[in-house]
Order: C-alpha cells, then structure tokens, then sequence
C-alpha cells in the first residue's frame, strides 16, 4: 500500500514539475517577443531621408538645433569618469511634420576633434510630431570622459529625418 501513495506523490511531483515547465516557458517566449527599445527606434525610422540624398539636404538645412548651455551637466562618477548631461532645443522650419530624427551628438576639443559621440533617436511623442515652427527639448548623457579632456563645445547634427507626406 505505501509503494502506492509513493507512486501517487510522484505523479503529482511529475504533474507540477510539467505545469512549472509548460508556465516557464511561455513566460520566456512573451519577454522574448518584446522588441528592444533598439528595434523600435530602427522600426521608427524606416523611410527615413539619410545622408546623400537630395530630400535629406533639402530638409536638414531648416533645422536647426541649439545648444541649451544653461542645462548643461558635467558630473563626476564613481568610476573617475566625468558624465555630461547635455540638453538641447530642435526648430523645424521644414514646412513639413517631423515624426522622426536620428541626431549624432558629439563633444569635440577645442581642434574640433571628437571626443566622445552618441546617436541619438527623437521621437516626438506628445502628438507624436515635431509641427512646422515647433521647438522640441531633447536630453542625451554621454559618460566616459577623462577628468582632463579638453570639452570644448557640442556639436549636434541630424543623421536621418523622417517626415510626414
């Protein structure tokens, strides 16, 4: 009689052990079908004018993106490093809706040598545009300098719009 109750625990520890198994794994295919904020950046700017084109020359001259000194950051880290927090304002003067800009943001020295860079993906996301004549904020931090790089000046520039037709 006990090898019976033993053969029906094990049944049961079987039965939840595949129960547990089966819920594993559907909880790893859901987080795994979750596109990386990377892949929906990329999926944001498909269509995009890039650099060379025609269209793209013609709609990057009437943007402009300033500087915002004021807001600007340099804080040390634990590591040694200094990390800057770098704030700035995007005018479109294009005539056309904005849905989507990649920026590459750079700290050059005082030669106009870079740094260190960053790409940057802007998405307006109030109306999910940037309106002709709007002004957009945007914020990027850039970390890994060295205490005693020579951070001259902020270089924004627009690598890839994407516009409303």
């Amino acid at each position: 009689m006990n090898f019976a109750k033993d053969w029906s625990s094990s049944k049961k520890f079987l039965f939840a052990f595949a129960i547990a198994t089966f819920i594993v794994s559907v909880a790893v295919f859901v987080i795994s079908s979750i596109p990386t904020s990377e892949e929906v950046e990329r999926r944001s700017l498909e269509g995009a004018f890039r650099e060379g084109s025609a269209e793209f020359e013609r709609l990057t001259r009437k943007i402009s993106i300033a500087n915002d000194d004021e807001n600007t950051l340099e804080s040390p880290t634990a590591l040694g490093t200094i990390m800057m927090s770098l704030s700035g304002r995007i005018r479109n003067m294009t005539g056309k809706s904005i849905t989507g800009l990649e920026i590459k943001v750079s700290v050059v020295d005082s030669e106009n040598k870079p740094i260190r860079e960053k790409i940057l993906v802007v998405i307006p996301t109030r109306k999910e545009v940037l309106l002709p004549d709007e002004i957009l904020p945007v914020r990027v931090t850039i970390d890994g300098f060295k205490p005693d790089d020579d951070r001259a000046m902020v270089r924004w520039k627009v690598t890839a719009i994407k516009v409303v037709e």
